[in-house]
């Protein structure tokens, strides 16, 4: 599975994933919003590089220009809550792209464990299309499994785009180990070594959709 993460090499998205994870700047929900949005801009334009394109011929006021664009339908789809932010990011330079929505949640037992269970999907047909699957978290690769798979259900991809800005090692691998290495491109703007009893990334950042949009009971 071809993995690309960017805090491995200079870019800009470092200054980002640098102030998302600071406990200081985190009390600015907006700031943090704005932050998620700006690397889901970033991702999508490092992820358009691995689309097919056509030429066309463009009529300006002096004579005609020969273009590429992108030649590939494009399915923005995002796990949420934590993802809107980033959905919209990734929708500002894909803005002719059709759009899914997967709603995913832990279902906590007694003893402190948990479930993951897809209640919602909210899709296009997926058949022979581009999907940038998005979550501003992958931690222990469940629920993006799950949102694969109940994807699935709206038809075949001609490829899948996951684009995460934190996930842990465990994740990572989970995602390689358990989803199909030639269907899909892994884009990680940094990847942390480890979880906690609540499977949590750290360091991380905490939870990005309380960060996003407010605590929730």
């Amino acid at each position: 599975m071809e993995t690309h993460i960017f805090n491995k090499q200079n870019s800009l998205l470092n200054q980002f994933i640098a102030e998302i994870r600071d406990k200081e700047i985190q009390t600015d929900p907006i700031r943090f919003r704005k932050n998620i949005e700006r690397m889901g801009e970033i991702l999508a334009y490092e992820i358009s590089k691995a689309f097919t394109y056509k030429s066309i011929d463009i009529q300006t006021p002096l004579g005609v220009s020969h273009e590429f664009v992108c030649d590939e339908q494009i399915v923005i789809a995002t796990i949420l809550r934590a993802g809107l932010p980033m959905h919209q990011g990734v929708l500002n330079y894909f803005d002719g792209a059709e759009n899914a929505f997967v709603s995913a949640y832990r279902k906590y037992n007694e003893k402190g464990d948990f479930d993951i269970h897809i209640e919602y999907i909210s899709s296009p047909s997926l058949q022979d299309k581009i999907v940038i699957l998005t979550d501003p978290m992958l931690a222990s690769g469940a629920s993006m499994d799950l949102a694969y798979r109940a994807l699935l259900t709206k038809g075949i991809p001609k490829h899948i785009h996951i684009a995460s800005i934190i996930a842990s090692e465990e994740g990572v691998e989970y995602v390689q180990k358990n989803m199909p290495a030639d269907k899909i491109t892994l884009w990680l703007g940094a990847v942390d070594k480890g979880l906690n009893e609540k499977k949590y990334i750290i360091p991380g950042l905490g939870d990005a959709g309380d960060l996003a949009f407010g605590s929730k009971i």
